[in-house]
């Protein structure tokens, strides 16, 4: 089960790109990003009651809620899209991969996980890997041009989409399920959004077209209902620092989309670095056990020597 979780959060995000494309245009990014996830809470919360699931929770859970839905459903887009004004797809992905990371070190710090071997291995094979991908933008890279404010920006991001997984994890930990947490907190990150879309969305209210229509509809229900409520319940199953590699493994699909639609064409350094980030997945969801017995060569013991019969 955590491997078909595992699968879908990648292929989903991985072609949530071509959605957003649809999304660029007259209406300015925040305001499209409030739609989003305003509809997908309305479908989880219209789910959860039309199955007669528990939507009363205290005002404390509620707040919990509200900080979840600030940091994963609104600051980060936010800081995401102003980074990309900056800086190309790539680098911002790049950085964003470091989540990885970041939630290794956070599930220490507020969860007392240890820090494996397997994953400090599996976590650098993959983040060489995404390098190796996206070099090349990597290597033009300055600090001219604003580059630096969207490397903080970026950096800012990924911090905060990391508390949100820890703030997630928590409210797991205490009994609440995914599909009402998730609704409340998308609800409270639109409602949060307000004020960035008024502030910075000077566009058009709404693009009734169907590419517009159509992208938000898969943006919401996909990538925020589906893609989402796998990714934070592979979370609470596996924990941030196993789950956060899908945000090393998408951009890999989303290349492999960019072959099809895009005439994307793979370079000799493209295949090492997907070849690399496989690899550091591989090691990073392997069995332990397994891995001691792919690394180490179990010796049989020697059998005991028999003592001489008496006589």
């Amino acid at each position: 089960m955590n491997a078909v979780l595992y699968v879908v959060t990648v292929l989903i995000w991985g072609s949530t790109w071509l959605a957003i494309k649809g999304q660029l245009g007259d209406v300015h990014p925040t305001v499209s990003i409030a739609y989003r996830f305003a509809l997908a809470a309305l479908i989880l919360l219209a789910w959860a009651r039309l199955r007669g699931l528990p939507l009363r929770y205290p005002l404390r859970v509620h707040g919990q809620f509200a900080l979840m839905g600030g940091l994963m459903f609104s600051t980060n887009f936010v800081c995401f899209y102003f980074a990309e004004q900056h800086l190309t797809t790539g680098l911002v992905s790049i950085i964003f991969a470091m989540s990885l990371v970041v939630n290794m070190v956070f599930a220490r710090l507020f969860f007392r996980r240890s820090i494996t071997t397997k994953m400090l291995i599996g976590g650098g094979v993959g983040l060489l890997g995404i390098v190796t991908v996206f070099w090349p933008e990597f290597q033009h890279f300055g600090l001219s041009s604003g580059s630096g404010q969207g490397i903080v920006l970026s950096a800012i991001g990924t911090l905060v989409f990391c508390l949100g997984n820890v703030v997630s994890g928590k409210t797991q930990a205490a009994g609440i399920p995914v599909v009402q947490g998730t609704g409340y907190a998308m609800a409270y990150g639109a409602l949060l959004l307000v004020p960035f879309a008024a502030i910075f969305g000077d566009g058009a209210l709404f693009d009734p077209t169907l590419k517009y229509a159509g992208s938000l509809v898969y943006l919401a229900v996909f990538g925020s209902v589906i893609g989402f409520g796998a990714y934070l319940t592979l979370l609470g199953r596996i924990g941030g620092e196993r789950a956060a590699y899908a945000m090393v493994l998408f951009p890999i699909v989303a290349l492999l989309l960019s072959t099809v639609f895009e005439k994307f064409h793979w370079t000799a350094r493209d295949l090492a670095g997907v070849v690399l980030i496989l690899i550091g997945n591989a090691v990073m969801l392997m069995n332990p056990a397994l891995l001691r017995r792919l690394t180490r060569k179990e010796i049989p013991a020697e059998p005991a020597a028999q003592a001489p019969a008496d006589g």
